[in-house]
């Protein structure tokens, strides 16, 4: 765990975090046709990969990790790439199931016999997307395919966007750096899994970059680029009060990530390139 010494209760300390994969997805909003990704980590995706790091269910309230002054550097913004995903497709049988709780597949059988005789699974509808139901193997291959007498169904696609090659310093701020260090420590040893965004993106090498005295803004103007860095005077954005200058709004502030009432807040951030002056020296948590 990291041993930086107790400062006093009131004095800024920032933890710096590492956010380096080939994939990265930072989603605010999506819909299941298109998910689409923020061009930086989101303060709602950072705050839930610390909770994920420190144990915590969904429903455990996030007590003191809502008090966390966020910022982030983007030292490489990567490159927009799109993915897609396909769902279903194939031949599929009609159930009798389907017939009462989709009037559109319902509207296809005109009569209880076609739901349960001879015709049953014999009409096609657009945009289907279900479960397989009956499967052999092929002849020539041995491979499972459905069989050919069940009903041909249209495929769902939906898209997935993510940033390829993209290295981010994210930062944290609190007065209480007992907490910064609690953080830090299980970063590198996290108790559930962690991802950047979505599962299919783990991260690369260390996540933690030690805790250090000082404000968001002070510690990342003086922490070095890192090796993947493209931008020599790179992007930053900082959490900052209400009514500052040229500050805007956004709504990633998490409030809770309960299933059943996921809430976030709005709050305020200000955008500034930063010319990094390196004084201050990575120190990962082993």
């Amino acid at each position: 765990m990291n041993t930086t010494t107790p400062r006093a209760s009131r004095e800024a300390a920032t933890l710096l975090i590492r956010l380096v994969a080939p994939l990265q997805s930072w989603g605010a909003s999506g819909a299941f046709e298109r998910r689409a990704t923020d061009m930086r980590p989101t303060k709602s995706a950072v705050i839930g990969l610390i909770a994920a790091a420190l144990g915590y269910d969904r429903e455990d309230p996030l007590g003191p990790l809502t008090e966390l002054r966020y910022g982030v550097r983007a030292d490489s913004p990567g490159t927009p790439y799109r993915d897609f995903h396909v769902a279903g497709g194939g031949p599929y049988p009609l159930r009798p199931r389907d017939l009462i709780t989709d009037h559109r597949r319902a509207a296809k059988a005109t009569s209880l016999e076609d739901a349960t005789g001879p015709h049953f699974g014999h009409h096609h509808v657009d945009g289907w997307y279900g479960a397989p139901k009956y499967i052999e193997p092929d002849p020539d291959t041995g491979h499972l395919i459905t069989a050919a007498k069940a009903v041909l169904r249209n495929p769902a696609v939906s898209e997935r966007w993510y940033l390829a090659n993209a290295a981010f310093v994210a930062a944290v701020e609190h007065h209480d750096t007992s907490l910064l260090d609690t953080i830090s420590h299980h970063l590198e040893h996290p108790r559930r899994l962690l991802w950047l965004g979505r599962k299919s993106c783990p991260p690369t090498g260390d996540l933690s970059g030690g805790v250090h005295p000082g404000t968001l803004e002070h510690v990342l103007t003086h922490t070095p680029l890192l090796p993947e860095a493209t931008a020599e005077r790179p992007w930053a954005w900082f959490d900052a009060p209400p009514g500052t200058p040229r500050a805007v709004p956004t709504d990633d502030q998490p409030v809770t990530f309960h299933p059943d009432h996921r809430t976030h807040a709005t709050r305020w951030e200000t955008r500034t390139r930063i010319t990094p002056s390196p004084t201050i020296e990575w120190t990962p948590t082993p």
